[in-house]
């Protein structure tokens, strides 16, 4: 059974490790560290003790931005991240957000769907924004950015 909680900078070393196996251009150790506190957020997935996904939000102003989403790779298709996704909705929601945003890499076509079967709608692109190792796109690759408009009663 998958159990959530929010974790902090003793937390770095398997917040590092699940980024280091999900991204070809990880966070730096000193990013997620800046990451734990002040205007951000977290929830990290744990199957008995061993953490298995997390995510990172930011709060600024009204509007709240994933910031980051993974999942281990041994665990992914497993509905993890789906849930984790759920759950920062529901954040946004229960402190009153008045809008969600995120960004995904354009070739990250597992993840648009997710995002889009949840409620996100494609705002804009930004221009070789992530570093990528395919040289066919000059090193970069473009950033879609999601949002999504919570309202409330």
């Amino acid at each position: 059974m998958i159990t959530f909680k929010t974790v902090s900078a003793s937390s770095i070393d398997a917040l590092m490790g699940i980024e280091s196996a999900c991204h070809s251009h990880p966070w730096t150790h000193k990013t997620m560290q800046s990451c734990l506190v002040g205007r951000y957020f977290n929830l990290a997935a744990f199957d008995d003790t061993q953490m298995v996904g997390f995510y990172i939000g930011e709060k600024a102003g009204p509007d709240f931005t994933l910031m980051d989403i993974c999942v281990a790779p041994a665990f992914q298709g497993q509905g993890i991240a789906k849930q984790l996704l759920d759950k920062f909705i529901t954040y946004g929601e229960q402190h009153s957000a008045e809008n969600l945003f995120l960004e995904v890499r354009e070739t990250n076509t597992r993840a648009i769907k997710l995002y889009e079967r949840a409620g996100f709608s494609e705002m804009s692109v930004r221009k070789n924004y992530y570093p990528s190792d395919d040289s066919a796109k000059n090193g970069h690759e473009d950033a879609i950015l999601m949002g999504m408009t919570l309202l409330f009663s």
